[in-house]
């Protein structure tokens, strides 16, 4: 397969910027993904510069310690459950069975399907919350064992872990519209939505905090009843855009329904599959706990900033991927399959690897600009920074990860995904065994780095037995010029920090230019890297921005 056969993947971020639309019939469905993930990359990007918005509220009120550490732990647990039960496994089986049925279904049977699908999910999820409130404090005493060392830290984690179980049910629906809205081509509302969870976070949150302690809360507490703000605000946004598509709610159950059993078939081996991932989580906070306090605290903030490319990068790239991939194996159409999948790796290569080498050699000074305010001091920046170092190493495999496993739900292999997460679940215990009494809190970073590198090499082999083999060769091409530029990238940032040291630890506005124009001439230098490389999506993009100045 040639190189030519892949331009379109530089020419579809095209499309999205100038509006060109003429499109030859092999590209149209790769155009589509680069648009719509186009589309998402800017909402997301709101949405994640909302996130740090809403931790730098949180380290400025609570820094990394006693109540922060308690509020990741609690928040923890409805997260956990959404993944298993909600967001997760639910948005990839329903997107998968929703694209079907809108092929090859009336309008009538397609929409009965959402309704039931929705009833059925309000009352299973809303019995799923009230058993978490039940059994939250053994739920607590065994993913943060190490908290019963302070007085008062696990009742603190319970309190917050009942308020915010009821998130699960706004946050589960909010995925089963995105994916009826994604599958209509309707992307840029269901990605802003998240932006309006933040923002719920945020106002409410920070207002409740200043308000409960006068009734005899903890601030915190108001922070949990914010995320439920939040939640409720990520799904109701979304529901004039539904209405407009044509979706009418019709108050129905029917446990047999073939789509809904088809929907829970789908999630049995997703549910399972992320059961492994969030094994991980729990093992990884069971760690934490053990570790010195502010560990959890500094995991979670570290973890927050490296999602910022990941959500711009891969879950956009994958979020406007899932439903190409299942039209396209509805058709049977394979080949297109696997064009599409190394068009957006190659993409997500590009963005990611170099992200990785400015996460890494930028750390500390990203996190003292964000974070260190309030009570958040200069031993958390350092702590924080090493911390998102660690888990910088894995970006490009972690946003890989979130091309390939749709894939898999396209095939109908979803029990490879579940797999590689087990395989994920042993080699994280054995690293972080071998290392945490070395490194603490940074082996749970690292370890989780690896596991993803693993996870990569699993999915992508299997991934090339199934479907009858992939272009590897284009794909490691497109990876080492990548690399090549990120090397220039990482000199570049060293060098501009040798110059700015100062300014670097100067004011907030100091620090502010002086990161600003280190990304800056960094970018621009990979850049010009990629040109002299030839990669060949950034070369049609000069061109066609060079076209239309002229």
């Amino acid at each position: 397969m040639s190189d030519k056969r892949y331009v379109f993947g530089g020419n579809n971020i095209i499309q999205l910027f100038l509006g060109n639309t003429s499109l030859n019939k092999s590209s149209k469905n790769s155009s589509t993904i680069a648009r719509s993930a186009g589309v998402v990359s800017i909402a997301v990007m709101l949405s994640r510069l909302l996130g740090l918005v809403r931790e730098q509220a949180f380290a400025a009120l609570f820094g990394a310690g006693y109540a922060y550490d308690a509020f990741v732990v609690a928040f923890r647990i409805p997260n956990l459950l959404r993944d298993l039960f909600g967001e997760g496994a639910l948005s990839a089986a329903f997107v998968t069975v929703f694209s079907d049925y809108d092929t090859n279904k009336t309008k009538e049977e397609t929409w009965l399907l959402a309704s039931n699908v929705l009833c059925v999910f309000v009352i299973g999820l809303s019995v799923l919350s009230l058993l978490g409130c039940a059994f939250a404090p053994t739920i607590v005493d065994l993913l943060a064992p190490g908290f019963a060392k302070e007085p008062g830290k696990t009742d603190l984690t319970v309190y917050m872990t009942r308020i915010m179980l009821f998130f699960l049910v706004f946050i589960s629906l909010a995925a089963v519209v995105m994916g009826m809205l994604n599958t209509k081509g309707r992307f840029f509302v269901p990605a802003l939505a998240s932006s309006f969870f933040n923002l719920g976070s945020i106002i409410g949150g920070v207002s409740l905090a200043y308000i409960l302690p006068r009734y005899g809360q903890e601030p915190i507490v108001g922070m949990a009843i914010g995320t439920l703000i939040g939640g409720f605000m990520q799904l109701s946004i979304q529901l004039p855009a539904l209405r407009r598509i044509g979706f009418r709610f019709t108050p129905n159950i029917n446990l047999k329904d073939p789509g809904l059993l088809r929907i829970l078939r789908l999630m049995g081996p997703a549910t399972i599959g992320l059961s492994a991932v969030q094994l991980n989580i729990f093992i990884n906070t069971n760690f934490a706990a053990s570790c010195a306090q502010g560990s959890v605290s500094w995991l979670n903030y570290a973890f927050r900033l490296v999602q910022l490319p990941i959500g711009i990068f891969g879950v956009a790239l994958s979020i406007a991927m899932m439903p190409v991939l299942a039209k396209q194996a509805a058709r049977k159409e394979i080949d297109e399959m696997k064009t599409t999948l190394i068009s957006s790796l190659v993409m997500v290569f590009a963005l990611t690897v170099p992200a990785t080498a400015g996460l890494i050699f930028l750390s500390e000074e990203i996190i003292r600009l964000i974070f260190e305010h309030g009570v958040f001091t200069d031993h958390d920046t350092r702590a924080t920074a090493a911390t998102l170092s660690c888990y910088a190493v894995g970006l490009f495999a972690y946003s890989a990860n979130k091309i390939l496993v749709p894939a898999f739900y396209a095939i109908d292999q979803t029990r490879y995904p579940v797999i590689a997460s087990f395989l994920a679940v042993g080699m994280n215990i054995f690293f972080i065994t071998l290392t945490i009494d070395t490194f603490q809190h940074l082996a749970i970073a690292l370890s989780t780095s690896i596991t993803m590198l693993i996870n990569f090499m699993f999915l992508i082999s299997v991934l090339y037995l199934k479907i009858g083999g992939l272009d590897l060769r284009y794909l490691l091409n497109g990876f080492c010029k990548t690399v090549a530029g990120s090397l220039v990238l990482a000199i570049a940032v060293v060098g501009c920090k040798a110059l700015m040291g100062d300014m670097m630890g100067g004011n907030v506005l100091q620090q502010l230019i002086g990161v600003l124009t280190t990304i800056v001439c960094a970018a621009a230098l990979y850049c010009i890297v990629l040109h002299f490389l030839r990669l060949n999506e950034f070369t049609v993009l000069v061109r066609k921005v060079q076209s239309r100045l002229n």
